[in-house]
């Protein structure tokens, strides 16, 4: 970003934490988006529940806890040092699903918010790196295989809808978050 000589960012540019405002939001909107992916997917498979029964599915139990809230789990065990009874494992585990797009979502922010003309299209690149990454410190958690134990079409449809995501932040930050010239009209 250039700095004027009084030390701000240039009028109508984004500030760092504007940028890193925004991309929560539109981390926010790429789950919306995976999810809605996953969602028709599922349907096509003779899925029945409603959108709002498969989002916030229950969890009984951390046995049965997806892998967003085994994570929040471990984090809570190891900042609390006290096991996280059953209970837990369904808000923690839609806490860390929703939370877990919204800080991607900070960290495109930050890198879009750099670039001179963002463009939706940064999110795809984007969200094959969210995919690379799950890939590559999950298996390391003991949450995932490694990465040749899976099915092409199980790393393709999951690869779709993690491009889906990034695609949806992308997006949702070139509408909201890009800098505006002095006197234009807001989306």
């Amino acid at each position: 970003m250039d700095i004027t000589r009084t030390g701000r960012p240039p009028r109508g540019s984004l500030t760092p934490l504007a940028a890193v405002a925004y991309g929560v939001v539109a981390g926010v909107a790429g789950t919306v988006c995976m999810d809605a992916a996953r969602y028709l997917r599922y349907r096509r498979s003779g899925g029945t529940d409603s959108p709002r029964e498969w989002e916030f599915a229950p969890v009984t139990g951390w046995a049965e806890a997806p892998d967003p809230g085994k994570v929040g789990k471990r984090l809570l065990e190891g900042f609390t040092q006290r096991e996280v009874p059953d209970r837990w494992a369904w808000l923690t585990s839609t806490a860390m699903h929703w939370s877990y797009g919204s800080a991607w979502g900070a960290v495109y922010g930050v890198v879009a918010g750099s670039v001179r003309r963002p463009s939706p299209w940064l999110g795809v690149p984007f969200g094959a790196a969210v995919w690379t990454t799950a890939y590559l410190a999950l298996p390391e958690a003991g949450l995932y295989e490694p990465i040749w134990k899976y099915s092409p079409r199980t790393l393709a449809e999951d690869l779709s809808a993690h491009l889906l995501f990034g695609l949806g932040t992308g997006t949702c930050f070139w509408l909201t978050g890009r800098p505006r010239r002095a006197g234009a009209p807001a989306c």
